[in-house]
C-alpha cells in the first residue's frame, strides 16, 4: 500500500504544479501537448494490446464489457462522483471540465499496465518498483492533464488510492490464480482502454471508456476457464 500512497501524493504534487503554471501557458501550446499526449497514449495502448494471447477474450470481454457497462451507465455513474466533488472543492467557474478532468485523469492512471501489473506485483511478490515508475510518469503526466483540465485531475488520486489499494489486497489472496495469461490478458484490456483514452485526447471520436471497465472482469473469467476450453478444444480435434 505504500507505493501506492507514493503514486497518491505524486498525482497531487504534480496536479498542484500544473494548476500554479496554467496561467503561463499559450492555448497554441496546450494543443500542442493535448496532440502530443493523445498521440503517445495511443502508442502506449498499442503496445498494451499487442501483449493478448487470446485474442478472441479479448473481443468478447471487450464487447460485452462495454455492453455492460453501458447498462449500468458506469461512465455517468464516474462523471457524477467528479460533479459531486466538483460542487464541495472546485471553483463554480471550473463548470463540468471538474469532472471531465477527474474522469479522464482516473481512466487514465487506473487502467495502465504499470498500475495492473504494478499492484500485482506489489501484492504477490512485495515488488513495488514497477508502482514506484508509475508514480514518477503519474507525476509528469498530471502537471500536462492538470494545465488543461484543472483541478479535478488532483482529484482522481482518490480513484488510484482505492483502484490501486484494492489490486493489491486482492492480489495478496489470489495469489495463486494470478498466472502470467491473466496479466497479459488484463493488460492488454487496460491498453485497448488505452487507446480509447488516446482517440478521445486527439479529437477521433467521444468514447465513453469507463463503460468497458467491465471488460476486465469478463478477462479473469474467460482466463480461469482457459483450461476448459484447451480440453474442449482437444476432445474434438481429437
Amino acid at each position: 500500500m505504500f507505493a501506492t500512497v507514493v503514486n497518491v501524493i505524486a498525482i497531487i504534487i504534480g496536479s498542484l504544479t500544473g494548476l500554479i503554471i496554467h496561467n503561463h501557458i499559450k492555448e497554441e501550446i496546450k494543443t500542442v501537448i493535448f496532440d502530443g499526449i493523445g498521440i503517445f497514449t495511443l502508442i502506449i495502448g498499442i503496445q498494451m494490446a499487442f501483449e493478448t494471447e487470446r485474442i478472441l477474450f479479448l473481443s468478447i470481454a471487450l464487447i460485452l464489457g462495454g455492453i455492460t457497462g453501458t447498462l449500468l451507465n458506469i461512465d455517468q455513474l464516474i462523471f457524477r462522483f467528479g460533479e459531486f466533488l466538483k460542487r464541495r472543492f472546485a471553483k463554480k467557474q471550473e463548470g463540468s471540465q471538474f469532472a471531465n478532468g477527474f474522469l479522464d485523469a482516473s481512466v487514465l492512471f487506473c487502467v495502465g499496465a504499470m498500475a495492473i501489473i504494478g499492484s500485482f506485483k506489489a501484492g504477490t511478490e512485495n515488488d513495488y518498483t514497477l508502482l514506484y515508475t508509475k508514480s514518477v510518469l503519474d507525476g509528469f503526466i498530471s502537471i500536462i492533464l492538470s494545465s488543461a483540465l484543472g483541478i479535478g485531475v488532483a482529484f482522481s488520486a482518490v480513484s488510484v488510492l482505492i483502484y490501486q489499494g484494492a489490486l493489491t489486497l486482492l492480489s495478496m489472496f489470489i495469489k495463486s490464480g494470478v498466472s502470467p495469461l491473466m496479466l497479459s490478458e488484463l493488460t492488454a484490456s487496460g491498453g485497448a482502454m488505452i487507446m480509447m483514452i488516446g482517440i478521445n485526447l486527439l479529437g477521433l471520436k467521444k468514447i465513453k471508456t469507463a463503460n468497458f471497465l467491465p471488460a476486465f472482469i469478463f478477462i479473469i473469467i474467460f482466463v480461469l476457464i482457459d483450461p476448459v476450453f484447451n480440453q474442449l478444444s482437444d476432445f474434438l480435434i481429437g
